[in-house]
C-alpha cells in the first residue's frame, strides 16, 4: 500500500475541487436543480422559484453557469425578449451527483 502525504498534496489539483469551483455560490445547484426537474425555464420562473433572489445576481450566475458549459441560453428575436434556460449535455452529466445529494438528504434528514 503507498501511503499518501498531505505535505505533497494540492487540493486545487484534484477533481473535487474543480467541481465546486463550478457549482460553488449560493444559487448554482438550485439553478441546476430546477432545470433537471422542469428542463427549459425561464429567466422570471427561475427568479419566483429562488425567491429571495436579485435580478443582477441571478444573471451573473446564469452567465457563470452558461460560460462553464452547464446551461444553454436560447434567446428568441421578439419583443418583449423571451430567454429560456436548460441542462446543456455537460449539466446533464452532473445531475447524477445531484440526485445522489437529493437522495442522502431524505434518507439523513432529521424528523421533526
Amino acid at each position: 500500500m503507498i501511503k499518501k502525504y498531505i505535505e505533497n498534496a494540492n487540493f486545487e489539483d484534484t477533481g473535487f475541487s474543480y467541481t465546486l469551483s463550478l457549482i460553488s455560490g449560493k444559487y448554482k445547484m438550485v439553478i441546476l436543480y430546477c432545470l433537471m426537474e422542469f428542463e427549459i425555464v425561464r429567466f422570471n420562473e427561475l427568479k419566483r422559484y429562488l425567491k429571495n433572489v436579485t435580478d443582477k445576481t441571478l444573471s451573473n450566475y446564469l452567465k457563470e453557469l452558461e460560460s462553464d458549459g452547464l446551461i444553454i441560453r436560447n434567446e428568441y428575436p421578439q419583443i418583449p425578449p423571451k430567454v429560456e434556460y436548460s441542462l446543456s449535455d455537460r449539466g446533464k452529466s452532473l445531475m447524477d451527483v445531484l440526485d445522489q445529494l437529493c437522495i442522502w438528504g431524505e434518507k439523513n434528514r432529521e424528523q421533526p
